[in-house]
């Protein structure tokens, strides 16, 4: 039996979650689960670090992934903007190319450019060749899930992994790209080797996501990052089947499952069919315009433009306002919920006391 496959046997005891905390007043669960949350929540993709001086502090010297290896300093970060800002969520300190370094692929996160893989996936030997991700490669991420279940009290910690299409994305372009040429040639050129190499990274971020669910995440979110590259045809036949089936996989957990690309406007519909319970928003589309194109059910999480934070106060809470305004037709419209946060991550020279009155201001409203 393969590891996939034991974690899936596991699950069926409903033993593989011993770790779960009850958060049942946490408004970030409430809103994405269809009740109505005791404050409008908010969080901030890319929140655990980068903007933050004690992040850079105990981060210096220290390479990145080197950094999502180690428990205590995962731990550390990952709470560092719930103790500044306030915020109702930790997302848990990571990177998307995680469980790819963990299995054994020869890769590295380079400063100024981001993952640089050493050697490319092209050709079917490529693929058949990929090491598969075992539970255990990932001790130290769920060692560090048990430090935060502990340190967190009732804010929920978000896990996350990268979907199978921007997993791939880096894998066969060997790094990041503007025009994902050589990902676009494998698939259209060669589907069956494409959709074997999906499969491959599809079971990888199963079994990633299954060991923070059992470590006791509270929540989990699959970042397509670069999805809106494609066309709705190409997320249709060639990436929407594979992330169907990791949120399949991991629908008994019943945790909220977040969805999220950017430019995906033009995406939205498919991407609300994959299973998600919840879907991200960039800042390209109205959040009543989303809700719309995802149909009715589902909460929706975004999408205030990073760069807005930099145009001075009086502009965002403008923006703050317009925007939680949006979320409230959105529901009107028939989303589930609303959970205010960017349209994408926050940037590195984000002042951080922007960020808290972000926070105060969406709880007041």
């Amino acid at each position: 039996m393969s590891d996939l496959e034991d974690t899936n046997s596991a699950m069926a005891t409903g033993a593989q979650y011993p770790f779960r905390r009850l958060l049942p007043d946490a408004p970030l669960l409430a809103a994405a689960t269809g009740r109505r949350p005791a404050h409008r929540p908010v969080w901030f993709m890319r929140q655990a670090g980068r903007s933050l001086p004690e992040y850079r502090e105990i981060r210096a010297g220290i390479g990145m992934l080197e950094s999502c290896f180690n428990p205590e300093l995962v731990c550390e970060i990952t709470v560092q903007p719930v103790r500044r800002h306030k915020v109702d969520a930790a997302i848990l300190f990571s990177d998307i190319v995680v469980p790819l370094k963990a299995a054994g692929i020869d890769l590295d996160i380079v400063a100024g450019t981001g993952p640089v893989v050493a050697n490319p996936v092209r050709s079917a030997s490529d693929v058949a060749a990929l090491p598969r991700l075992r539970p255990e490669e990932v001790g130290a991420v769920t060692d560090a899930i048990g430090l935060l279940t502990r340190e967190l009290g009732d804010t929920p910690l978000i896990g996350f992994a990268g979907a199978p299409f921007t997993l791939a994305s880096y894998l066969v372009e060997g790094g990041p790209s503007r025009n994902h040429e050589r990902t676009k040639a494998l698939m259209h050129s060669d589907p069956h080797t494409w959709h074997a190499l999906l499969g491959a990274l599809a079971d990888t971020t199963i079994t990633f996501l299954k060991a923070q669910l059992h470590a006791g995440v509270d929540a989990v979110q699959l970042f397509d990052s670069w999805a809106g590259a494609l066309s709705l045809a190409e997320y249709r036949q060639f990436v929407l089947p594979h992330s169907e089936r990791v949120f399949a996989e991991v629908a008994e957990a019943n945790v909220p499952r977040i969805h999220f690309g950017v430019g995906t406007g033009e995406l939205l519909g498919a991407m609300g069919e994959a299973g998600a319970d919840v879907v991200g928003v960039d800042w390209r589309i109205p959040l009543h315009d989303a809700a719309r194109r995802v149909g009715p059910g589902k909460a929706l999480q975004g999408n205030l433009d990073p760069a807005v934070l930099f145009a001075g106060w009086d502009a965002v809470e403008r923006e703050v306002r317009r925007i939680a305004e949006e979320g409230d037709r959105a529901i009107a419209a028939g989303a589930a919920g609303h959970i205010f946060n960017l349209g994408h991550g926050v940037l590195p020279d984000t002042d951080p006391a922007v960020l808290t009155a972000v926070v105060e201001l969406v709880h007041s409203l």
